[in-house]
């Protein structure tokens, strides 16, 4: 209690606040003649001095307190201050001194307080690789990295080597255990790293179609009892047998996988069951495959299995359960969002942007893909069961359009709708077809710019040019921007033969619809019409890089060139024509002119052949073959084209004298004579065959020389007078008549012909043949005159057309109904 000091009354409780010790006044260190010396020499390092008494350097300095400046501080703990003298005696140094700093330090030794004169720190310990566990480590590293770059092999398609990196995992981990068991550390095996390898090595095998081997790999997982959940692989099992087409052994594994696998797996149970239902439809046992389905649409409905259920009653003519498995169908949820959900409203432009984001993501892409698959299941299923569930395929359509009206696709009631008139075009019902698309002049803009589109295309078929131009044009009023029927209202026009205008219209479809590829081939066929070939020529260029293998657009590309007289590059996309419809004989036959006018006469012959042998009725082929033979010395070979000719157009009387004239040619004039006599009882006014008759009895020596002799001077002396009542009567184009119905073998003015126009025109070669005054075996070179035909027929140059049908879902949407520009 003796150092306590109570304050007395006139004591300052506050005093000595400001007191402090000017040991630690720092701004007067400048001033300080001991601390500057002691910066500026040794004089710092040397011992400090000592008071009087045993203590630190300030021991004689007692601080100054709030209780006065003679009572010296103690500290918050009760321990005095260091260099305070208590009771008389100083305390003595402490331990502590500042680091870096030590009493042994010499004059010149430098500061280093973290030991870096004594060099480098010695080299880490060397890992020592020769030890059993490091072995164990790498080679399970090893045999990862293996198993992943095989999956990732088969991601890239690399099958074969995917195969190649599962085998090598397998032999390594093989290696791991026989390791693990040599070092006695068999209690580590690393069961998830075996599983891996054996099912990555199963995988691959069923990926390369070694099923004995997958099957084998399976079965080692399966029977394993170490592997947890090794059962569900038998699904994959039984994959493979479907795959062999062993069903029934498929369906004994999907349903023990069934049995192995928890009720709480329950989508993964219903993709089981959907796969036997399916087996069970593949082997024909209909009822076991609908108690599979419907199984899954009564505890997890999806479009696919109610698809595949209206399919089992369709195949076993149960028509009210159709009806009720239609009902089911279009009422399954998608579980996707409404449509208006990606309309962006004008108010929040946060909302919009975010929209923006997310109205073209995957997910979106994921929802738009569902919805077109569940309505091309529903379409298809419409149209399968609307014969079956009703006396009339009409009544069916009607109580299926009514259904789906009732539905959440109350828009595919119009699809199904058009469906109906197609399937009316089917059975050649065109009237109702017609009236059916009509009743849609009244609905929504769509669904009339479509039907107005089809009937255009009809009235366009039946060459009723004036409905289809009214229909196209309806049709463009109700969607200004629909390509289709902007395509058909060119046509129309291309029909009246305004090519310019038509040529618009082409335009303001592909401006709508780039893609629409019916525009660009009419827009080619109207600048070739107009004899703008360059620009013809761009557009079917255009369009063969977009349809590589169409035959249509190669050929009106070696039309072109041939008209830009460049017969190699036309040449060249024939032979491509060919590469796609190696039977097509106009194709072949054009081939074989071009090459003959170049002068190639064996490729000529060649394509000429080909093209014979795939249509023996080409006229023009049969006379190019027959006159090659008769231009090569080989007459025989001849008379089988002529012969055949005879038997396509056996009112020509110039295939018979041909045939007359290879007989007579080759040296077998009885059969000359024979041939004469038949063709002169089928025409008695033929002059060219009483000439060769009299000049053949003359040289043979026969008595009917007379008798032919005197009908030739009767026949002869009758054209005459024939000629001059033409002469006087007629101009110059009724003797072309005259002289066309008088065709011969022999000579233009000795010749009789029918009316035929296919044999109007004769080769130069036939009419090269000898006459009545010219030596039997007297011939001279001439060319063929072989004219042009369009490979892929008449229609080559009609336009195609824009309406719209379907040969598998029949959405008009999709595909466009063209003209037959391929023969069928």
């Amino acid at each position: 209690m003796e150092n306590v000091h109570l304050a007395m009354e006139e004591d300052d409780l506050y005093s000595g606040y400001n007191d402090y010790n000017p040991t630690f006044d720092s701004e007067e260190l400048e001033n300080d003649v001991g601390f500057q010396q002691a910066v500026r020499t040794s004089h710092g390092r040397r011992p400090p001095m000592t008071a009087k008494f045993p203590g630190t350097a300030i021991g004689a300095r007692p601080l100054a307190s709030s209780f006065g400046s003679r009572i010296p501080m103690a500290s918050s703990m009760g321990r005095p201050v260091t260099g305070a003298v208590q009771d008389g005696a100083a305390r003595p140094m402490t331990a502590v001194r500042a680091a870096g700093y030590t009493s042994s330090l010499t004059r010149g030794s430098t500061f280093d307080p973290l030991g870096q004169s004594r060099g480098p720190a010695p080299a880490l310990e060397a890992k020592n690789e020769d030890t059993p566990e490091e072995k164990i480590k790498i080679l399970e590293k090893k045999v990862n990295d293996l198993i992943e770059e095989s999956c990732m092999a088969q991601s890239r398609g690399a099958l074969q080597l995917a195969l190649e990196k599962a085998k090598e995992a397998g032999r390594k981990e093989r290696a791991l255990v026989r390791q693990r068991e040599q070092s006695g550390n068999t209690d580590n095996i690393n069961l998830d790293l075996t599983y891996s390898v054996l099912l990555n090595l199963a995988n691959q095998y069923a990926n390369n179609e070694m099923y004995p081997e997958a099957l084998n790999s399976y079965q080692v997982i399966v029977k394993n009892k170490m592997f947890t959940n090794a059962g569900r692989l038998k699904v994959n099992m039984a994959n493979i047998y479907v795959k062999q087409k062993n069903y029934p052994k498929a369906i004994k594994f999907y349903r023990m996988a069934l049995d192995q696998i928890s009720n709480a797996h329950k989508e993964m149970r219903i993709k089981i069951m959907q796969n036997i239902g399916v087996v069970f439809v593949r082997m024909g046992q209909y009822s076991d495959a609908i108690t599979s389905f419907e199984h899954i649409m009564s505890e997890s409905p999806n479009i696919k299995t109610g698809f595949n259920l209206i399919l089992c009653y369709y195949a076993i003519g149960d028509s009210e359960r159709m009806k009720k498995a239609f009902q089911k169908l279009i009422s399954v949820p998608l579980g996707i969002d409404d449509e208006d959900k990606y309309i962006p409203s004008n108010d929040d432009t946060n909302s919009n942007m975010v929209i923006e984001a997310i109205k073209n993501d995957k997910l979106h892409q994921v929802e738009r893909d569902l919805k077109v698959l569940t309505e091309k299941y529903i379409m298809t299923a419409a149209k399968l069961i609307a014969p079956a569930i009703e006396t009339s395929f009409a009544t069916g359509f009607d109580w299926c359009v009514d259904m789906v009206k009732s539905s959440q696709y109350v828009e595919l009631a119009n699809d199904l709708e058009i469906n109906k008139a197609i399937t009316y075009l089917r059975q050649k019902d065109f009237n109702q077809a017609v009236e059916t698309l009509k009743t849609f002049e009244k609905k929504d803009s769509r669904v009339k710019s479509a039907a107005a589109t089809n009937l255009s295309f009809l009235y366009y078929l039946e060459k009723d040019f004036d409905q289809a131009d009214r229909y196209a044009d309806l049709a463009m009023n109700a969607d200004r921007y629909n390509p289709a029927a902007l395509n058909n209202k060119g046509n129309t026009v291309f029909a009246k033969q305004d090519y310019e205008k038509a040529a618009e219209f082409y335009k303001e479809a592909l401006r709508n619809d780039s893609s629409c590829t019916e525009a660009l081939y009419n827009l080619g066929l109207t600048y070739k019409r107009l004899n703008r070939l360059e620009e013809a020529l761009d557009c079917f260029l255009k369009l063969h890089a977009i349809l590589r293998n169409s035959a249509q657009v190669m050929y009106q590309l070696a039309h072109l060139y041939e008209l830009l007289e460049d017969p190699q590059q036309a040449i060249e996309w024939l032979m491509q024509v060919i590469s796609v419809t190696p039977t097509d004989p106009q194709t072949l036959a054009k081939l074989g002119e071009l090459h003959d006018s170049e002068g190639d006469k064996s490729q000529a012959f060649q394509h000429y052949y080909e093209s014979f042998r795939y249509f023996p009725s080409n006229i023009d082929v049969i006379e190019w073959l027959g006159a090659y033979y008769i231009e090569t010395q080989f007459c025989e070979k001849a008379i089988q084209y002529f012969e055949r000719a005879t038997l396509i157009q056996p009112t020509q009387v110039k295939w018979q004298l041909m045939v007359a004239s290879c007989y007579r040619r080759s040296g077998n004039y009885q059969k000359a004579l024979e041939t004469y006599k038949d063709i002169h009882r089928k025409f008695p006014e033929n002059v060219e065959c009483l000439r060769f008759l009299v000049r053949l009895c003359t040289d043979m020596g026969l008595k009917e020389v007379q008798e032919y002799a005197t009908k030739l001077k009767k026949v002869e002396k009758m054209k005459e007078i024939r000629e001059q009542r033409v002469k006087s009567g007629r101009d110059g184009s009724a003797r072309g008549r005259r002289e066309g119905r008088e065709g011969s073998a022999g000579s233009a003015d000795s010749s009789h012909s029918s009316n035929s126009t296919k044999g109007e025109r004769l080769s130069a070669k036939m009419r090269s043949l000898p006459g009545s005054n010219e030596p039997y075996e007297a011939s001279s070179p001439k060319e063929i005159d072989a004219s042009y035909v369009d490979p892929l027929g008449p229609q080559m140059e009609r336009p195609k057309t824009g309406a719209k049908k379907r040969v598998e879902d029949d959405d008009f949407a999709d595909e466009e109904l063209g003209d037959d520009l391929l023969p069928e």
